[in-house]
């Protein structure tokens, strides 16, 4: 992610917040790895899935929650991306693994994290990213955000799937698509 003029939120990005323009290693599910703009993804609204790493077991039973109910792969109205802190090999080895069907993006230095707000210190030492959802409309605006809330570890929490089904569908309004309710 180039540097940026101004300083990461102090706390997170909110509803009607703009989200930040940034520039990470995004990994395909078609095996492509390639330095991709956020700005590129906007062609539609994007739900971007903040989680810890690859490989944790609460992660694994979130984009498996994810992949399962195939509520936003099935449709083309929206682009879900995960982002963490895992670097592009790790990410292309979760996605074969788990079969996964939306790219990843790497956020290995916490920069994606940091400019939505929601890097944090685990235990107070080891950095990483807040369990949380955003989903950002096709003018970059924060249209619904989700924040894992368990006191002590945020990675614990998992994002509502019923909740965001509905943020999505209150997005896209007018499009009768089920995403495999």
């Amino acid at each position: 992610m180039p540097p940026s003029d101004t300083p990461p939120p102090a706390e997170p990005l909110d509803v009607g917040d703009r989200a930040p323009a940034f520039e990470a290693t995004l990994v395909t599910p078609e095996g492509e790895t390639r330095e991709t703009n956020f700005a590129e993804l906007l062609d539609k609204p994007v739900l971007l899935s903040f989680y810890t790493v690859d490989f944790s077991p609460d992660c694994i039973e979130e984009w498996c929650t994810f992949r399962d109910f195939d509520w936003f792969a099935s449709g083309e109205e929206v682009n879900v991306v995960g982002v963490s802190k895992s670097g592009p090999r790790l990410h292309r080895r979760f996605i074969d693994r788990l079969d996964l069907g939306f790219p990843l993006y790497a956020d290995t230095d916490l920069a994606v994290s940091e400019a939505f707000g929601v890097a944090y210190r685990t235990f107070g030492v080891f950095r990483r990213s807040r369990r949380s959802c955003f989903l950002v409309d096709e003018d970059g605006e924060i249209r619904y955000r989700w924040l894992g809330e368990h006191w002590l570890d945020p990675t614990r929490d998992t994002p509502p799937v019923g909740e965001l089904h509905e943020a999505v569908q209150a997005e896209l309004a007018d499009d009768p698509e089920t995403f495999g309710f």
